[in-house]
C-alpha cells in the first residue's frame, strides 16, 4: 500500500532509483573499480615519489618493472597502421557468422600479429630476440644455461638442485622445463627461442576462447579472447619472454581443470604437472580452478579437484625422481635461495604487497581492470576465484615486481573475468584503448623484456 505524501510513492521513477541506490551490491559494484582506482593512484604516487627522494624499492619506476627511456624506430609507423587495421577488423572477427574454429584460428592470427607489430615499434625486428641474446638481459636467460647439459639430460636432472647456483638467474629460479625443451628441440639461438616462446604464446589467446566457452555463452567467451589478444600485459610480454608460453601453458591447464566431463579434468591435472615443470607459480591455476568449482559445483567437487591436482603433482614428481633423479624439493629451495638473496632482498614487502598486485592490474590493461573488478563486485565467480589467488600470492610474497610478466598466466583468466558480465558496447573502442595504452608503454618506457 502507498502512504500518501510519500514522493517515492507517487513517482515511479524516483521509487526505482531509491531501490536501485539502496543496492549495496549496485552500490559496490560502482565503489570498487574507484577505490582501487584510487588506492592504486596512491601507490603509484608513493613508489615515485620515494623513488625520487632517494628510497630505494627494487625498481627505477616503482610499481612497476620498467624505466622511463622513450624510443622510436622507423618501424613503428607499419607496426602501428597493422595495429590500427587489426583494432577494426577485430569486432567483425567476432561475430557469430565466424564459426568456433574459424573464430578460433582468426584470434591466434591476432594475438600472434599485434604481439610482433607492438614489439617493432622501439628498435625494430631485434627487439623480439634481443632479449634471449647474449648481452643485457640475455645474460640471464636461458640460452647460456644450456652448456649444463654437456653430460646428458639424465644428469643434468638428477644434478639439477646442487648445479642450479652456478646457472643464470631465471633458469636458476625455475624448474628446468624450458631448459629441457631447449635442448630436446636443438634450439641454441635467441632467434629460435624467440620463434618458440612468440608461437607458443600466441595460442594463449584462442585457449582463452576454449576457457570462457566452457563458463560463458559464446558471445561473451569471444568477446574475452579479443581481450587477451589486445590486453597490454600481452602484448608487450607476450613476444619477448619465456613466461608467454607459460602463460599458454596454464592456460590450457585451466580450460581442462573446470571442464564438466571428470576424465577432462583428470587430463587438466596431468597438465597443470607439465605445467608446473616449467614454473612453480603456475600451480596457482589449480586454486583458481578449486575456487571456480566451490562456487559452481560445491565443497565436495572442489575437494576432489584439488585432491586430484595435488595427486598428479605428487605422484608426477615422485615418478620423475625415480627416473632421472631430479628433486623437486630441494629444487624449489634452490628457487627460493635464488630469489630471495637477489634483488627481492631490497624490495620492501610493505610496498610490494600492494605494488605488486597494482602493477598487475595496470598494465593488464586499464579498462580490462576496470570491467573485472565490477564483475568481482557483483561476485562473479571467475573474478573472487583470481582475486583470491591474486592475493594470496601478494601476501605471501612469493614475488615482489615484475609481476607485469611473471603473472602473465593471469591475464586469460582475467579477460574470462572482464568479459562475463553485460555484453560490451562499443568493443572497437575499448579494444583500441587497449591498443593504445600498450602502444604508449612500449614508445615512453623500457620494459626489459
Amino acid at each position: 500500500m502507498r502512504r500518501a505524501g510519500s514522493p517515492v510513492a507517487d513517482n515511479p521513477v524516483q521509487a526505482l532509483a531509491h531501490a536501485r541506490d539502496g543496492n549495496p551490491r549496485r552500490r559496490l559494484r560502482s565503489a570498487l573499480p574507484w577505490l582501487a582506482a584510487g588506492v592504486g593512484g596512491a601507490v603509484v604516487a608513493f613508489g615515485l615519489g620515494a623513488r625520487a627522494l632517494g628510497h630505494e624499492l627494487g625498481t627505477s619506476l616503482p610499481p612497476f618493472t620498467a624505466s622511463f627511456a622513450p624510443a622510436i624506430d622507423a618501424w613503428a609507423l607499419p607496426a602501428v597502421a597493422v595495429v590500427v587495421g587489426a583494432t577494426l577488423i577485430a569486432p567483425r572477427v567476432r561475430d557469430a557468422a565466424v564459426g568456433p574454429a574459424g573464430f578460433a584460428a582468426a584470434t591466434l592470427v591476432l594475438g600472434l600479429v599485434l604481439r610482433l607489430a607492438v614489439n617493432l615499434v622501439r628498435a625494430g625486428p631485434r627487439d623480439w630476440y634481443d632479449v634471449f641474446g647474449a648481452t643485457g638481459e640475455g645474460r640471464r636467460e636461458y640460452l647460456p644455461a644450456l652448456a649444463a647439459f654437456a653430460n646428458g639430460t639424465d644428469a643434468f636432472l638428477r644434478r639439477f638442485a646442487d648445479i642450479a647456483h652456478t646457472l643464470p638467474t631465471h633458469p636458476r629460479a625455475h624448474p628446468p622445463g624450458m631448459l629441457v625443451t631447449l635442448h630436446l628441440l636443438g634450439i641454441d639461438s635467441a632467434g629460435a627461442m624467440a620463434a618458440l616462446t612468440i608461437g607458443a604464446g600466441a595460442l594463449a589467446v584462442p585457449l582463452t576462447y576454449l576457457l570462457a566457452r566452457g563458463m560463458l555463452d559464446d558471445g561473451r567467451a569471444r568477446t574475452a579472447a579479443l581481450f587477451s589478444a589486445f590486453a597490454p600485459a600481452s602484448l608487450l610480454y607476450g613476444a619477448t619472454s619465456a613466461d608467454a608460453l607459460y602463460a599458454a601453458l596454464a592456460t590450457a591447464a585451466a580450460v581442462a581443470l573446470v571442464a564438466r566431463r571428470r576424465a577432462a579434468r583428470m587430463a587438466g591435472a596431468v597438465l597443470l604437472l607439465v605445467a608446473s615443470f616449467f614454473s612453480y607459480a603456475l600451480v596457482a591455476v589449480g586454486a583458481w580452478a578449486s575456487v571456480v568449482t566451490l562456487r559452481r559445483s560445491g565443497p565436495a567437487a572442489a575437494f576432489r579437484l584439488a585432491a586430484a591436482c595435488a595427486a598428479a603433482l605428487i605422484a608426477g614428481y615422485a615418478v620423475l625422481h625415480a627416473v632421472t633423479g631430479f628433486d623437486v624439493l630441494d629444487a624449489l629451495r634452490e628457487a627460493g635461495r635464488a630469489y630471495h638473496g637477489g634483488i627481492a632482498r631490497v624490495r620492501p614487502y610493505e610496498f610490494w604487497v600492494l605494488g605488486s598486485p597494482t602493477a598487475f592490474l595496470v598494465v593488464l590493461g586499464l579498462p580490462l581492470a576496470w570491467l573485472a573488478l565490477r564483475r568481482l563486485a557483483d561476485g562473479d565467480t571467475t573474478a573472487l576465484a583470481l582475486a583470491l589467488v591474486v592475493a594470496a600470492s601478494a601476501l605471501l610474497g612469493f614475488t615482489k615486481a615484475e609481476n607485469e610478466r611473471i603473472w602473465l598466466f593471469l591475464v586469460p583468466l582475467a579477460c574470462v573475468a572482464a568479459a562475463s558480465g553485460e555484453r560490451i558496447r562499443h568493443l572497437r573502442w575499448l579494444l583500441g584503448a587497449l591498443a593504445l595504452q600498450a602502444l604508449a608503454v612500449e614508445l615512453l618506457l623500457d620494459t626489459t623484456w
